[in-house]
């Protein structure tokens, strides 16, 4: 193996500004450090983010973006070295896994935690080098229909809300509520309806709406024809006919939109559990006071730490959660293009950016 592996990405130079192609020599991996051949990287409403609405990275730019990353261990450093040639998934968050945060169980908030995309570069290319921290094994015959690069979106949009809901302490007699239900809302649906709740599934797209219903939501709220009493009396009502006897809501915030974010927080009731998963920049105006009056919770959740991924992995592998139907795979090259679209609302499913390995570069 070369000390150097020759590829190409796409990156950031400066916010607001279209992802530039370029070429690279990636050094050999240091001690601990893995080089991944990426076969996807998922578009993240993170990178819209970074890109388009002045949510600054940690590392300076130009940097790669991309932090959903599924691939090939090509190359491994000292210490690393039972990775090599193995199917990997990288998490979204490397925690150091030594710090004050990390030795008492809270890796997610370690301030020395690496970030693809975000604190060096990510996989909008063709080959990343990551530390070889956490890194989630893939088994080398997948189920059928089941690829490598569809795997991608377990590093994030299937893991974060399988976070949220381990948090939650979701169980078979709870209602679990979903606002927004897209790729994380949807991967979210599945999630919990594998755990046995009773799923809502609340959206203003009608479309989002019939795919949740076929995958695990047994109610289903458009949120563009209801107003926010109309949805939490439909809720109730649900509760009482789902004979479920869990005390309090457990309410997942999935859209990253402010109207999301107030319409979860007005489903509170007595007891209730908000998660919240999706982000946004922008501000929204909250009784918080709510808090009290209920005795609820509201959570939210850094993406996962890396230990929990396996038994992210093998819901998707068992066919409890399926990802097919929430993306669509697009070739690297596409990336400036896509990136723009996304930021736009222009693609409905979560898109899955494939290198052509074989072809010229």
């Amino acid at each position: 193996m070369s000390s150097t592996l020759g590829g190409y990405g796409y990156r950031l130079m400066a916010p607001a500004q279209r992802l530039e192609r370029y070429e690279f020599s990636l050094p050999g991996p240091r001690a601990d450090e893995v080089v991944i051949e990426v076969a996807g990287c998922g578009v993240c409403h993170t990178d819209v983010g970074f890109a388009y609405d002045g949510v600054p990275t940690r590392a300076p730019l130009p940097l790669t973006l991309g932090h959903e990353i599924s691939g090939r261990v090509m190359a491994a450093g000292e210490g690393a070295t039972k990775w090599e040639g193995r199917n990997v998934i990288v998490p979204a968050v490397i925690p150091c896994g030594d710090c004050g945060p990390c030795r008492a169980g809270q890796p997610t908030i370690c301030r020395r935690q690496f970030m693809p995309g975000n604190d060096g570069d990510g996989g909008f290319a063709t080959h990343v080098r990551v530390p070889a921290r956490g890194l989630c094994p893939v088994p080398e015959n997948l189920p059928p229909g089941i690829t490598l690069d569809l795997l991608s979106v377990v590093a994030d949009a299937v893991t974060t809300p399988f976070e949220a809901i381990r948090r939650s302490g979701l169980g078979a007699e709870d209602v679990a509520v979903f606002v927004g239900v897209g790729g994380v809302g949807g991967f979210g649906v599945q999630i919990a309806a594998a755990m046995g709740a009773a799923v809502v599934a609340i959206d203003v797209d009608q479309a989002r709406l019939d795919l949740a219903a076929r995958h695990g939501a047994s109610q289903t709220l458009d949120a563009s024809s209801a107003n926010e009493k109309e949805l939490k009396s439909a809720v109730r009502s649900f509760v009482k006919q789902s004979g479920r006897e869990g005390i309090g809501l457990k309410i997942f915030e999935t859209s990253g939109t402010p109207a999301g974010q107030t319409i979860a927080f007005g489903l509170l009731d007595h007891g209730g559990y908000l998660a919240v998963v999706g982000f946004t920049p922008k501000k929204v105006e909250l009784r918080l006071s709510n808090l009290m009056a209920f005795d609820a919770t509201a959570r939210g959740n850094w993406g996962c730490p890396p230990e929990q991924y396996p038994a992210a992995l093998a819901l998707v592998l068992q066919g409890k959660v399926v990802l097919e139907p929430y993306v669509e795979r697009h070739p690297l090259d596409e990336a400036p293009t896509l990136l723009e679209a996304v930021a736009r609302h222009e693609i409905r499913k979560r898109v899955i950016l494939v290198p052509d390995h074989e072809g010229p570069q």
